[in-house]
């Protein structure tokens, strides 16, 4: 059999192998799955402090990318320290009594 010669690309679209560049990281794990943290502990202050502004707002799960088990532990944990004055509610609380710069997350 006679094999027909064809020029050089026309090839079909379907034979080109088309590669695509990776940028970018993979989904975020959440820092407390990741350390394989099972209670949040109210009373540890400097550890509830990673997950809050510097006004003294809970941060959201975006930012912190927490999963919502965790999350909901995070809540819990801060609002019960907050109730026993161990963290303050608002910026003002702040503002009186000084408050360091939390440590960051990741």
């Amino acid at each position: 059999m006679v094999q027909e010669e064809k020029p050089e690309g026309t090839e079909a679209p379907q034979a080109e192998v088309k590669r695509r560049r990776v940028t970018g990281r993979g989904r975020r794990m959440c820092p407390l799955c990741a350390e394989q943290i099972t209670v949040v502990d109210y009373k540890n202050i400097s550890f509830l402090r990673r997950f809050m502004t510097e006004r003294g707002r809970i941060e959201s799960r975006r930012k912190l990318h927490t999963c919502a088990k965790h999350q909901r532990a995070l809540a819990r944990a801060i609002k019960r320290a907050r109730h026993l004055a161990l963290l303050p509610f608002t910026a003002d609380h702040i503002r009186e009594m000084g408050w360091p710069s939390p440590t960051p997350v990741g």
